[in-house]
């Protein structure tokens, strides 16, 4: 609901501030006097295109902020906020604010963090409906009429998206599917030698590294061969080193205690042979360890050659072609079992169509169902609205299969006949505003209790018309009031009367500057007003007395 509206340097508007409550509010003063000016600043804070001629002449920008209740926390408003990123916080009202500059561009604020005009756009379809004679949105659109029938009959349209859902995945997956066979089948002969080729070499990850870290040993071993025949002359057999050691070694022990150096002399020896004798054994541990068969490192070469080959051929690392080899088969194996496959998909396509076609026949009885009963109900309104000639009919038709989606299979419009025997039309060919702003007062009154917006504003709905129509408008927007905010622009006593607030909009000038203001009335004023409403410029007693008459009633 709309609890406040602040305007500042729009048009004739330099400052000003509203607060609304809930129930029927009324706008009335002459004509001219700047009615249209609300409407407009309201539109700029639900994210109506920015107009720089709308800024206050010598103003630099202009400002609109409008407060509304605070969004329930699981309804769409509070969804919608959410999902652009913005915080909701409990218990806080939802502010929108709107600055225009002269120079052009605008911005757009939510509870103070920027936003764009597209989503006070969005906002404003659950926050605010604006109804008039020019109208061509909301009940005259007919792209909204089915929506507007299933909140009616509360006619189970959920199921039926849920199922179209659940259809056009099944479609999707099986032309996924085809695709993906039909590209493979073409590929399949490369794929069989591909495949062939990879299972053949049977390549491992890590293999590659592998050999070529055995492949880098051998080679090693084999340039070191002719170093490692020294060492054996040089420590080994009997001109060996070690051999020489011993032999010295023996000499010395016969000698040995004929002075204390010669002992110390055997001792460096026999240490000398022991660390002689670790060295041969290394180098035996060494030599073992690099034997090779020549014949093994061809073949360790050859089949690191061919991996790397393989690699090159394929454009992928060595280590990767064990995978290639895998989904090679793997698409492979789709081509050879596709057809079982799609005929698994096909079936899963027919099954959900059936499911979707079985929920949109039954909400098509529905809404022929629902379409009655508001023909019914809309009925009930026109004759105390003098649209006694008048029928009201709502079209729910088949669509054609390319049309079918997750609304159903119908196209639902509302039509109507102004005279007897004229043909049924959309509601956008009457021709007189005034019986078209009836018609959606009938249908608003129709529809109440089946939810929209929280706040409705009809501007000037009673043009045209006065005594028993208008106090038969006064009394529906008072009715529909009973069930959300209505805010009504009105010319009319009978419909002034109804308000549960009431604000006057006149304008005034100094000379050189005009200016529009707007002043909630109190009882009094409110009585005055309605008699000026009654009578015109002079203000007679007869008026006020008829003004206290109509207020009593209401």
């Amino acid at each position: 609901m709309l609890t406040a509206l602040a305007i500042r340097d729009v048009v004739l508007i330099e400052a000003l501030e509203l607060e609304f409550g809930g129930g029927l509010g009324v706008l009335t003063g002459e004509t001219g006097a700047g009615k249209s000016i609300l409407l407009d600043a309201l539109g700029l804070a639900l994210g109506a295109r920015a107009d720089s001629g709308l800024v206050r002449n010598g103003a630099a920008q202009a400002v609109v902020t409008a407060s509304f209740d605070t969004p329930h926390a699981d309804g769409p408003i509070a969804a919608l906020l959410t999902d652009n990123g913005f915080d909701v916080e409990p218990g806080e009202p939802l502010i929108i604010r709107r600055i225009v500059k002269a120079d052009g561009g605008s911005r757009g604020f939510v509870n103070d963090q920027p936003a764009s005009a597209g989503l006070l756009r969005d906002l404003a379809q659950y926050l605010v409906e604006v109804h008039g004679q020019h109208d061509d949105r909301g009940l005259l659109a007919p792209s909204g009429h089915r929506a507007l029938l299933d909140a009616f009959g509360r006619c189970r349209a959920a199921g039926v998206a849920d199922a179209h859902r659940a259809w056009r995945d099944a479609e999707q997956a099986l032309t996924g599917a085809r695709d993906q066979i039909d590209a493979a089948a073409r590929d399949r002969d490369y794929l069989e030698h591909a495949v062939g080729e990879l299972r053949q070499l049977s390549p491992e990850p890590g293999e590659e590294e592998m050999l070529a870290d055995r492949r880098r040993t051998m080679q090693r071993a084999e340039k070191i061969a002719d170093d490692m025949a020294s060492l054996d002359t040089w420590l080994g057999g009997s001109d060996g080193g070690l051999a020489q050691l011993r032999q010295a070694a023996r000499a010395l022990e016969r000698i040995a205690d004929a002075h204390p150096a010669l002992g110390e002399a055997l001792a460096a020896i026999d240490r000398a042979i022991n660390e002689g004798a670790l060295a041969e054994d290394h180098i035996v541990a060494a030599r073992q360890a690099l034997l090779f068969d020549p014949r093994a490192l061809e073949e360790d070469e050859a089949r690191l050659f061919d991996l790397r080959a393989m690699a090159r051929k394929h454009r992928v690392q060595p280590d990767d072609l064990a995978a290639l080899t895998e989904e090679m088969a793997g698409r492979l194996a789709t081509i050879e079992a596709g057809e079982e496959g799609l005929a698994a998909l096909a079936a899963k396509v027919e099954e959900t169509r059936a499911a979707y076609e079985t929920a949109a026949d039954a909400l098509s009885v529905e809404r022929h169902a629902a379409a009655e009963r508001l023909d019914r109900a809309v009925a009930g309104e026109l004759a105390p609205l003098k649209l006694d000639a008048a029928r009201f009919r709502t079209v729910v038709a088949p669509l054609g299969e390319e049309q079918w989606g997750a609304g159903g299979k119908d196209r639902v419009e509302f039509e109507i006949s102004t005279n007897p025997g004229a043909p049924f039309a959309p509601l956008t060919k009457i021709a007189s505003g005034g019986e078209l702003s009836r018609f959606i007062l009938a249908l608003k009154v129709a529809l109440a209790e089946e939810g929209g917006a929280a706040t409705m504003v009809f501007d000037e709905i009673d043009r045209g018309v006065g005594g028993a129509v208008a106090s038969a408008i006064g009394e529906r927007l008072a009715r529909l009031a009973e069930h959300t905010q209505v805010l009504v622009v009105t010319h009319s006593p009978q419909v002034a009367a109804r308000g549960l607030d009431h604000f006057f909009i006149a304008k005034s000038t100094d000379g050189t500057v005009t200016r529009t203001g707007v002043h909630a009335l109190n009882e009094g004023e409110r009585r005055e007003e309605i008699a000026r409403m009654l009578s015109g410029a002079t203000i007679t007693d007869e008026a006020r007395a008829q003004a206290e008459r109509l207020l009593e009633a209401a």
